[in-house]
């Protein structure tokens, strides 16, 4: 069977509204014995052909599932950093309880124990990763976890505590609404 057909296939049995980002070594395991720079090629003709959508760099989304489009850019950051501690904080926390009243599109901001980066998802938006040194055990009763975000979320508290620390710009925040909410 050919590749793009083999991987169309794939895909169109196991992908799902739950499962319909990939990750390269995810579509690596398909084509094992691949060259590189074949898997590479496939990739590309995979996305001309609609078989693939590209979110960023080595995220993969497969269109033809009824996916949660508001979701994508959580569910990347997800799949971005599985093997760093992150956690959905400053801007992003701050607007979803109203404390800032401007609510940033297409633009999520995560604290993580990796490095700090922007990270491009094209149409989808951006992914802002702020480095921190903390330790999971240092604010795990600040967080909760996001199930239709995949992620950790941190409470208003740990959010505006967060803004202080990485000398964000706190004009924004609705001061008397901030101080009810922690």
């Amino acid at each position: 069977m050919q590749p793009m057909k083999k991987l169309d296939r794939i895909l169109d049995r196991y992908a799902s509204a739950e499962n319909y980002l990939f990750a390269l070594n995810d579509l690596r395991g398909i084509f094992p014995d691949t060259d590189p720079q074949t898997f590479k090629m496939l990739l590309s003709r995979a996305q001309r052909a609609g078989v693939l959508k590209r979110v960023c760099r080595g995220i993969y989304l497969y269109p033809r599932v009824d996916y949660p489009a508001g979701r994508v850019l959580f569910h990347s950051a997800a799949k971005l950093r599985a093997d760093s501690f992150n956690y959905l904080s400053l801007e992003t926390v701050l607007s979803d309880v109203g404390v800032i009243s401007q609510v940033p599109l297409n633009w999520i901001t995560l604290m993580s124990s990796g490095r700090s980066h922007i990270v491009n998802c094209g149409d989808f938006g951006h992914i802002e990763f702020i480095h921190t040194k903390r330790k999971p055990a240092d604010v795990a009763d600040q967080l909760s976890y996001d199930l239709d975000c995949r992620l950790w979320r941190a409470s208003v508290k740990l959010a505006l505590l967060d803004m202080k620390l990485t000398r964000r710009s706190t004009d924004l925040i609705d001061w008397s609404l901030a101080d009810e909410l922690i």
